[in-house]
């Protein structure tokens, strides 16, 4: 189909971390010549996620945002039946390690984006922040279900609303970080993994693949709202 790997586009595929995609990522990556699967996690959650054990968010250690995240995640994810939260990145992983090419942590170390975040939140964002986690803990499954049909239907609506509401949040969890795991992106092709596929929260997807196009690589996207719908096989 290319000339060369390096011709090949970056396929992009949107995840929901508390939802299990492991078929539909395994049935989309099946035929796909791969020279590299790239994950949006950084050494300390690929560390705590991808090896045996409780994640060490749950052990009391690092920032308070974080391990209050990690509490809601783990509780939603094993509620809509994905077991655990970021159930999709260890599939990707897995796959990975099956086929026997590298796994590439493209995102920002966890403790450097959590300590930016809480240095560009206003005071309003990190009450409505706190008070959002508190929620997570006790809001029933079948509405967090709705609420994520509802993003599926209107991705681009939801991200437009985090912007309205959290627009300092915003620019470090989806900006900023989107240039950074583009510039790994980037790098990794340089270095010949040009046939790649990269597993992101499907909230990262449209800025992605734009900080990509600036730097003149191709994508290819699979949403989160396409993804889902993939049979296994």
């Amino acid at each position: 189909m290319y000339s060369s790997t390096l011709e090949a586009p970056v396929l992009l595929l949107g995840a929901a971390h508390v939802v299990d995609l492991e078929g539909p990522i395994r049935s989309t990556l099946r035929n796909r010549p791969l020279d590299a699967i790239a994950v949006e996690l950084d050494d300390e959650r690929a560390r705590a996620l991808l090896t045996e054990g409780t994640p060490e968010a749950s052990k009391g250690g690092g920032p308070f945002f974080l391990r209050l995240w990690g509490v809601v995640q783990r509780r939603l994810g094993g509620e809509l039946g994905s077991g655990i939260a970021g159930a999709e990145m260890r599939s990707a992983a897995a796959l990975a390690k099956e086929r026997g090419i590298p796994l590439l942590l493209i995102d920002d170390p966890i403790r450097e984006t959590v300590a930016r975040l809480i240095g560009s939140m206003s005071f309003r964002e990190r009450i409505l922040l706190v008070a959002g986690s508190v929620v997570g803990l006790v809001i029933p499954s079948r509405i967090v279900r709705q609420e994520i049909d509802r993003y599926a239907e209107a991705p681009d609506e939801y991200v437009d609303q985090l912007r309205q509401s959290y627009p300092g949040v915003a620019r470090v969890l989806l900006d900023e970080r989107n240039e950074h795991m583009a510039a790994r992106l980037a790098d990794a092709r340089r270095n010949g993994y040009g046939r790649v596929a990269a597993v992101v929260g499907d909230a990262h997807i449209r800025g992605l693949a734009d900080a990509l196009h600036r730097r003149g690589v191709p994508t290819e996207t699979v949403a989160f709202s396409d993804l889902r719908n993939v049979k296994a096989s």
